[in-house]
């Protein structure tokens, strides 16, 4: 059976397993704590700020039973907590607290530092390419930017 694969996919694969190394490894200390799902959620919140327990079960690719036992579990922990919208008294908003966000910004801070000792590898001739690479990657997976995002529909 021959290949199908576009040129480049085995390279791509492989370059999927070092970051998925330095995901496990940044993320790690943070997974004491919480469920990487549970990561995920305030990893959200975090960026997009209060968010509608709807909205977050349909980004997750949740049933919203799952998406409300995961909110219990972290409003119980202080990583996140439940707010009436100011719009709407019925409509429950799910919001990042404090601590959720220095959660976020250590795994981050760890990735971040990890990623960029990694550039610092790559010969600097072609460390543009790896980087406008990287963006066109980012955005064919639909992966937006944070500042990208917004909380109406980012």
């Amino acid at each position: 059976m021959a290949d199908t694969a576009p040129r480049g996919t085995d390279e791509l694969l492989a370059a999927s397993r070092g970051l998925l190394g330095v995901v496990a490894r940044s993320l790690a200390p943070a997974l004491e704590d919480v469920t990487v799902p549970q990561f995920r959620l305030i990893v959200l919140v975090s960026t997009l700020g209060p968010t509608r327990a709807g909205d977050l079960a349909e980004r997750l690719a949740v049933g919203p039973s799952t998406l409300t036992r995961n909110v219990d579990r972290l409003v119980a922990g202080g990583w996140v907590e439940r707010r009436s919208s100011e719009e709407n008294r019925r409509e429950v908003l799910v919001v990042a607290t404090d601590r959720g966000r220095e959660l976020v910004d250590e795994v981050s801070e760890r990735r971040r530092q990890e990623l960029a000792a990694i550039l610092a590898r790559i010969p600097e001739g072609d460390r543009d390419a790896v980087v406008a690479g990287m963006g066109a990657l980012r955005r064919a997976m639909g992966e937006p930017l944070p500042e990208e995002i917004s909380a109406f529909g980012g």
